[in-house]
């Protein structure tokens, strides 16, 4: 019972020395729930979300209050360069070809910076610190436990099974592989670097080490390229940058051993699962060699944690252990290069087949082996080239938010249709171009400014939250770097608030005078409070107006069979909603297509077309219709932009030669390929 009490009085402390914690907990509570579903990337997931963030910063200012005088600088410095950074993204509606999708883009900024602010611009101790990012990292490594467990239940149920991994790569519950990954990986950083800290509790260092392990398992399920490449470098830049390199080793080598151990009987289940063949005993065979090992090493790690918490060393000794641990890294690290070397061969040879796989795409990948070495093969390459090409064509400002499909329907050579060019720092450049980016650099370097001084500070516990919270952080922007993460809010918003709790670490000077520096000017407080109302209406209505839009355009998807009129009724409330978005016409004009309806059909293309003017589809089926009432001018105008605003699509080609020779487009059989195509790209 005194064990209780006494963690019971030192959680209550903690939350005295920063009550800024309590909505923070809400928040990270949010993470947790956006990560069980799709990573949070639904706009009807993270809008509604971004509203509640809204709340709670709201609800710090009012309860809390807000010293800015004891603000760092960096911090101050951050805060506004991501506000500049979020505003030049509204205002690339102006000049985006897309403008809804501008607009989706800007919001999610919106909500990065809502979680920063309300991260970093508290103050925090080792303690409410510590007790945040833990709920989380334990959070992560609970849902982690349940996924394992749910993948071998799912392991006699072979069309179960193919849909949580198909082509045998893990998808739930993000529903993108690399994305899987990578919530898995964020919070494997910052468990293991909390597994090492001497001031947390054993069991609670034994828990984090058999977390990670387990973390590190589930992610290996979703062979991830990615992950496998950002790893190194995540352990070069952890042990280059952050402290305590001997202790993290110390660690390291049980969880990297845990992680050897089931490697190969998890690899073998994606080899199975796309090979066609029955994987339950494979499956069987991964998930308990993975909860094994994590067993294990949590042991393990728990006991060396209680050797050192109860049994006091000489100064002597100490610095006997500490060289020993130093001396067998080094050779370690030997070890690994010779190795390496040695399996991968010539470096210069791999080098050049890895960019030569990574330039050509998947064809010149491997056929065989796991799919983790088979090469560099995907239309990244591609991406880039065409993100790049459009910074150098709009160098300034950039293309707008998240309006990168059309210029790559437009541009670029490969079958696939990316909304996004893969790359966080390639999406800054395109879309909002050197200024944006200046911008983004400026107010993430200050951050991490403010972070270095953090991993500097007095409070060792807080020295050791903020190397695991950048170190998460850090993991997240090195994946990101060759995929597409910005976009889930599950991930991104997690990364945010790991660097603001970083941030919230930093020393702070705090002075009597500034506390009362409000109450001497109660006109500038009141200025201040309706400026502050005022900007977070808008706010809110800014992230609230797109959610209820898709919310009627998904309950118009789900009734539109049996009550038509009802969800045509549906679509224009999201058209009211959202007066910059297109897709409550498009959804409109394909409901019109399945009952024959051509004449309101082509109505909702064309008002699509009005929002969209660049929308290759609206056009095609405008063109198409035209074809099939005999309007031939109109479809060969339609049919031919349709062609130019998506040059490679074999439908548009398909419908515009049957037009050119005088022949009707079929209206169903084109809707029926479209249908096909999306199932198959599905």
């Amino acid at each position: 019972m005194s064990v209780k009490n006494g963690t019971s009085a030192r959680l209550v402390d903690a939350l005295r020395e920063a009550p800024a914690t309590v909505p923070a907990l809400v928040a990270v509570a949010l993470f947790v729930v956006w990560a069980t579903s799709q990573a949070g990337y639904p706009v009807t997931h993270w809008a509604p979300g971004g509203l509640i963030v809204l709340a709670l910063l709201g609800l710090a200012l009012a309860a809390v209050g807000l010293d800015v005088r004891a603000v760092p600088l960096p911090v101050k410095i951050a805060v506004g360069c991501l506000a500049g950074y979020t505003v030049l993204s509204f205002a690339s509606i102006l000049w985006a070809n897309v403008p809804g999708d501008a607009w989706e883009g800007a919001n999610r900024t919106l909500l990065y910076l809502l979680v920063f602010a309300l991260f970093a611009l508290w103050p925090q101790r080792g303690r409410s610190a510590v007790l945040l990012l833990g709920v989380w990292v334990l959070a992560m490594i609970v849902l982690a436990a349940f996924v394992v467990l749910h993948v071998d239940a799912a392991a006699g149920n072979p069309a179960r099974l193919a849909v949580m991994l198909p082509g045998g790569r893990l998808v739930y519950p993000s529903g993108y592989a690399n994305a899987n990954a990578a919530e898995w990986l964020m919070a494997f950083w910052p468990a293991l670097l909390l597994a090492r800290e001497a001031r947390l509790h054993w069991s609670v260092r034994g828990l984090l080490a058999g977390g990670a392990v387990l973390l590190a398992g589930v992610a290996l399920l979703s062979v991830s390229r990615g992950s496998l490449y950002a790893t190194p470098v995540m352990l070069v830049l952890v042990f280059a940058l952050l402290p305590g390199r001997v202790r993290t080793f110390a660690v390291l080598v049980p969880v990297a051993a845990g992680i050897a151990a089931f490697a190969p009987s998890v690899l073998r289940v994606g080899e199975r699962l796309e090979g066609g063949q029955n994987a339950a005993s494979a499956v069987h065979t991964a998930t308990t060699a993975t909860l094994l090992a994590a067993l294990v090493v949590g042991l393990a790690v728990a006991l060396g944690a209680a050797i050192e918490q109860r049994r006091s060393f000489s100064a002597n000794a100490a610095r006997c252990v500490h060289r020993g641990v130093g001396a067998l890294a080094g050779l370690t690290l030997m070890a690994i290069v010779v190795g390496g070397l040695a399996v991968a061969g010539n470096p210069v040879t791999r080098v050049e087949h890895g960019w030569h796989t990574f330039k050509v795409g998947y064809s010149a990948d491997s056929k065989s082996g796991n799919r983790l070495v088979s090469g560099l093969g995907s239309s990244r390459y591609d991406f880039y080239r065409v993100a790049l090409n459009e910074f150098a064509a709009h160098p300034l400002l950039g293309i707008g938010a998240d309006n990168f499909q059309q210029q790559y329907l437009l541009h670029g050579r490969s079958e696939e249709t990316p909304h996004y060019p893969h790359s966080v720092e390639l999406r800054t450049l395109s879309q909002t171009g050197l200024i944006g980016t200046l911008l983004a650099l400026t107010g993430l370097g200050a951050a991490l400014l403010a972070a270095a001084r953090a991993l500097r500070g007095s409070d060792r516990l807080g020295r050791a939250v903020a190397a695991a919270a950048v170190a998460g952080f850090g993991y997240w922007v090195v994946h990101g770097s060759f995929d597409w993460f910005w976009e889930f809010a599950g991930l991104g918003a997690s990364a945010f608030a790991l660097l603001g709790l970083a941030c919230a670490l930093a020393p702070r000077r705090f002075s009597a005078a500034s506390e009362t520096a409000g109450s001497r000017r109660p006109a500038l407080r009141r200025l201040t409070i309706g400026m502050g109302a005022c900007a977070a209406l808008l706010v809110a209505l800014s992230l609230a107006a797109p959610w209820l839009s898709q919310r009627e355009i998904e309950s118009a998807a789900r009734i539109w069979t049996k009550s038509p009129q009802t969800a045509y009724a549906r679509l224009n409330d999201a058209a009211r909603w959202n007066p910059l978005s297109d897709e409550p016409y498009l959804v409109a004009g394909s409901i019109a297509l399945r009952f024959g309806d051509l004449a309101r059909a082509d109505h909702e293309f064309a008002l699509a077309l009005e929002r969209t003017p660049g929308d290759a589809y609206a056009t095609l089926e405008r063109g198409a219709i035209a074809s099939s009432e005999n309007h031939r001018r109109a479809a060969l105008e339609l049919l031919e932009r349709a062609a130019r605003l998506n040059p490679r699509d074999p439908l548009s080609r398909q419908a515009l030669r049957l037009a050119r020779e005088g022949k009707r487009v079929s209206i169903q059989e084109l809707n029926r390929s479209i249908l096909h195509n999306a199932q198959q790209l599905a």
